[in-house]
C-alpha cells in the first residue's frame, strides 16, 4: 500500500489522524482488503478501495519448492520486476527475503540479479508489500534484505521499511540488511541506526585481487575499508557482523582461502555465514566435504561459522538465484 498516498487521501477527506493508523494496524496483521477493517465507516472503506490501490506491486507468477519456499513475481506500476521470497522451516520459522531494487546495477559475477538490466530504486511501501503479500498468506517472523538489489543504494527506503517489520511480527532481531560494502550507506547505517537490525556484509574473498574479479565494487570500496567501519560499528552498538561468503569450487573455497579470510576478522566482531553456491551459470560449487574443511579452519582460528540451509533451489529462489524474466517469459518460467 502507498502509505504516503494513504495519508494524503485521508487528510484530503478531512478524516481524524488516527484513521491512518488504524487502516495501517489491519494491514500490517494481514487484512486482504478494505472490506475487513471494521473499524472504519463503510464510506470510508469504499472510498479507500476506489482511490488508494491495496497493493503498489502486482503478484504476476507464483512458484512453489518441494522444501515449501515460495517465490513471487510481482510488478510495479511501472512494469519493472521484482521476486521475493518466503522461506518456511522445520522449526516454525517464516523467513522473507526482500528485495530493495528491481535488479541490481553492481554486477557481482556469482549473482543472477547482476545479470539483469537494472531498473529502478523501489519505494518504502513498494519493499513492504513484498512482505505483506506473504504476511497476508501466513503469519512471518524474520526477514532479509538479501533479494535484488543492493540496499545500501536505497538506502532511505531500506530503513522506512525495515522501520515498520516489527508491526508485521518481524523484530528488529530478526531483521537482517546485507550489503556488498556499499561504503555511503554502510557509514550512514553505523552512525544513525540505533534500532537492534542485523548487519551482514557480503565478503565472498579475501584476496583483494579475487575479491575485485568476481565482485567490481571492491575496486572502488576495498574490503579493508569496509572492514574497518564494521569494527566501527561493532565498537558503538556492541553487535556482531555477519559475513556471507560463498563458497566457489577452486576459486575461493582452499585452506590458503580460509587461512586468509581468519586472518582479516575478529572473532569478537565477525560471525561467518557459509554459502553452498546455487548455480547460475557461471561456477560450480564447492562439495560439502570442502565446505567442512573451510569451516574447520576458520573455527580452528576461533571464527565463529556456520553453513547456511539452502532453501527454494529447485525454483531459482535460493541465494544469488534471484533474476526475474521479462514479461514475455514470464508464463513460461512459471510452467517449468
Amino acid at each position: 500500500m502507498d502509505l504516503e498516498l494513504l495519508e494524503r487521501t485521508l487528510a484530503d477527506r478531512g478524516q481524524p489522524a488516527y484513521r491512518f493508523r488504524q487502516v495501517w494496524e489491519w494491514v500490517a496483521r494481514g487484512a486482504p482488503s478494505y472490506d475487513e477493517m471494521t473499524t472504519l465507516p463503510r464510506d470510508l472503506r469504499a472510498a479507500l478501495a476506489g482511490e488508494v490501490p491495496f497493493s503498489t506491486l502486482v503478484p504476476e507468477t507464483e512458484r512453489e519448492s518441494r522444501d515449501g519456499t515460495v517465490k513471487t513475481l510481482f510488478r510495479t506500476s511501472d512494469g519493472h520486476a521484482v521476486e521475493a521470497v518466503l522461506m518456511r522451516y522445520r522449526d516454525e520459522r517464516r523467513s522473507l527475503c526482500l528485495s530493495s531494487q528491481s535488479g541490481c546495477p553492481l554486477t557481482c559475477t556469482f549473482c543472477a540479479t547482476g545479470t539483469m538490466r537494472f531498473g529502478r530504486n523501489l519505494t518504502a511501501s513498494e519493499i513492504l508489500d513484498q512482505a505483506l503479500h506473504f504476511r497476508r498468506r501466513e503469519a512471518v517472523d524474520h526477514a532479509v534484505y538479501m533479494g535484488m538489489g543492493e540496499p545500501f543504494l536505497n538506502y532511505d527506503a531500506v530503513l522506512a521499511s525495515a522501520r515498520r517489520l516489527p508491526d508485521l511480527g518481524i523484530t528488529h532481531r530478526r531483521t537482517t540488511i546485507s550489503t556488498v560494502g556499499w561504503m555511503p550507506g554502510l557509514c550512514r547505517f553505523v552512525d544513525e541506526v540505533t534500532e537492534p537490525v542485523r548487519l551482514a556484509i557480503s565478503v565472498h574473498a579475501a584476496d583483494p585481487e579475487l575479491r575485485s574479479r568476481l565482485m567490481p565494487v571492491n575496486d572502488r570500496y576495498p574490503l579493508d575499508e569496509v572492514l574497518a567501519e564494521c569494527r566501527r560499528y561493532f565498537g558503538l552498538r556492541r553487535r556482531k557482523v555477519f559475513v556471507e561468503y560463498v563458497l566457489l569450487a577452486g576459486v575461493n573455497d582452499s585452506r590458503a582461502d580460509a587461512r586468509l579470510l581468519a586472518a582479516l576478522l575478529d572473532p569478537r566482531v565477525f560471525k561467518v555465514n557459509l554459502i553452498p553456491y546455487n548455480p547460475t551459470g557461471l561456477f560450480e560449487g564447492s562439495s560439502r566435504a570442502e565446505i567442512e574443511r573451510f569451516k574447520s579452519v576458520l573455527e580452528g582460528a576461533r571464527i565463529p561459522a556456520t553453513v547456511r540451509l539452502t532453501r527454494g533451489r529447485d525454483i531459482e529462489a535460493a541465494c544469488g538465484q534471484l533474476a526475474a524474466p521479462a514479461r514475455g517469459t514470464a508464463a513460461a518460467t512459471a510452467a517449468r
